[in-house]
């Protein structure tokens, strides 16, 4: 049963660290922000990188926001990996 949850977690944060690296690819080149992937990417990360946003301002233009979402997501992964081994 750990090992399922284990892997599930890694799964879910394995996809949605992806989401968020897709997401970053959007102010890279010119998408248009109204077709339906960047849409999707939009929205399903933006709960994440707003409330970082307020207390992670921009420097000379770059938004390190993703990264710090990325971060969060590997220690919240390795968190609760550590929560599953103990109480399984």
């Amino acid at each position: 049963m750990a090992a399922f949850l284990i892997r599930l977690v890694n799964l879910v944060c394995t996809l949605y660290s992806f989401i968020i690296i897709a997401r970053t690819f959007l102010s890279w080149f010119r998408i248009d922000p109204y077709h339906p992937v960047a849409r999707f990417l939009i929205q399903a990360t933006e709960p994440v990188l707003t409330p970082l946003r307020q207390y992670i301002p921009p420097v000379g233009g770059l938004d390190f926001t993703p990264m710090v979402a990325l971060l969060v997501i590997w220690l919240v992964e390795r968190l609760l990996q550590t929560l599953i081994l103990t109480v399984f």
